[in-house]
């Protein structure tokens, strides 16, 4: 018997799912069990098995289209099976190619209309413009290297221009036109006398937002709006912290500890020592977690995801360094299962390497609190009557007013600063 294949909820978070590549054609045989498909969800990509066996019968939603949870997207059947009532039932239409963006290459020259919002001129004529289906990220990368995407011929489905065609154009060498100096000498020379220039509304492109850049989206809009945050900040000398981190690395390079890892495991001390900050807000009561489930914010090409290291006050600083660059590989890869980016009780999120000295983060519901963590830099600073130089970081934590008081968060982060500038109370 037909069956209809629908979009399955692949995380716990996710809301839709955007198809990101068929592992089956139509006409295949399908066995129980076997991947049918890519789906990118909000955190990440991952197979769709099979629910039955049978012949993959009729795709019903491309390669790069969205469709939300129980949208039929596929059906698969008998070889010779009528599948005709299936396919006449009225379904939501999925949301058509978000992974890809479509632009019409105008011909040179050709400027917004007046009154259109700045928008460019649509004339429906096919000979003088055409149609471009690129995705996201090959866009992207065609911005940065000056690539005119009309050169390019797509390899992707149904023509789309995707990663590998701009990594070829890339790796091909540089045509010089004769012609070049010669417009560029022309476009140089004095004019004649002065024209005055209308400017126009600058052109653009609309590219769809990811699944994550949506759910990050959503996400934002129950956080910092429903949650009443207030920020704390602290200043650290880091010194010994950094002192130890080196001595560490030079009896074993291969660990490479970071200044990070050392911070995941302190403030996993100190949520022990506070439980209040390692709390979350629910409905009717205020929840109390007994291990320090830490999420470290990582960006991706789409976003941010926090792939949380559990029980971190457990662990010693070289499994934290391990686990965290594992966990950032595969975060960076889409390859983390639900359960490594969910659940965390506490968030850790350090711009540090971008040169930030300062900034806040906002809390990640339901958890309680967010660390925001600056650069590290050498600073003047007085101690006993005396100027000197010293490494100075700053932290600011955002808390849920609803779980954590500020005299609370004032002491966490004296505890974490305690623990910081004296590094040695880890193995007391």
């Amino acid at each position: 018997m037909a069956t209809q294949v629908v979009m399955p909820k692949l995380s716990p978070t996710m809301e839709e799912g955007q198809l990101s590549r068929w592992l089956k054609k139509e006409g295949e045989t399908v066995a129980m069990g076997e991947p049918l498909a890519e789906i990118d969800t909000d955190k990440a990509t991952m197979e769709m098995q099979a629910l039955t066996t049978g012949v993959l019968r009729k795709i019903l939603i491309k390669e790069g289209e969205s469709a939300p949870l129980g949208q039929p997207i596929a059906i698969i059947g008998q070889a010779e099976e009528d599948i005709s009532g299936l396919l006449g039932q009225q379904q939501p239409q999925a949301k058509a190619e978000p992974a890809a963006q479509k632009a019409e290459a105008a011909p040179q020259g050709q400027q917004p209309a007046a009154g259109n919002g700045g928008k460019p001129a649509v004339t429906k004529q096919p000979e003088s413009t055409g149609r471009l289906i690129v995705s996201p990220l090959a866009a992207r990368m065609a911005a940065e290297a000056g690539i005119d995407l009309r050169s390019l011929n797509g390899s992707g489905p149904g023509g789309r221009i995707i990663k590998r065609d701009i990594e070829s154009a890339l790796s091909q060498p540089k045509a010089v036109s004769p012609e070049s100096p010669a417009r560029h000498l022309r476009a140089v020379e004095p004019s004649p006398a002065y024209a005055p220039v209308t400017a126009a509304a600058s052109a653009y492109r609309d590219e769809p937002a990811s699944e994550m850049r949506r759910t990050i989206a959503r996400r934002l809009v129950t956080s910092l709006g429903p949650v009443p945050h207030f920020f704390l900040t602290s200043e650290i000398e880091m010194d010994r912290a950094a002192e130890m981190r080196r001595n560490i690395n030079s009896l074993d390079p291969e660990l490479k500890i970071s200044i990070n890892d050392i911070i995941i495991k302190i403030s996993a001390a100190a949520l022990l020592q506070h439980p209040q900050v390692n709390a979350s807000y629910q409905d009717k009561a205020v929840r109390y977690y007994n291990h320090a489930d830490i999420g470290v914010a990582v960006a991706i090409e789409d976003g941010l995801t926090t792939p949380v290291v559990r029980s971190a006050e457990q662990k010693s600083l070289s499994q934290i360094a391990r686990e965290v660059r594992d966990l950032a590989e595969r975060a960076r890869n889409r390859k983390l299962r639900p359960e490594e980016y969910t659940g965390a009780s506490f968030s850790i999120s350090n711009l540090g390497m971008f040169g930030i000295e300062e900034f806040t983060a906002i809390i990640n519901p339901p958890e309680g609190a967010i660390l925001a963590v600056g650069a590290m830099s050498a600073k003047p600073v007085v101690r006993d009557n005396e100027i000197l130089v010293r490494q100075m970081m700053r932290v600011t934590m955002s808390c849920d007013h609803r779980v954590i008081d500020g005299a609370t968060g004032a002491k966490f982060l004296q505890t974490l600063k305690k623990y910081l500038e004296n590094p040695l109370y880890l193995v007391v």
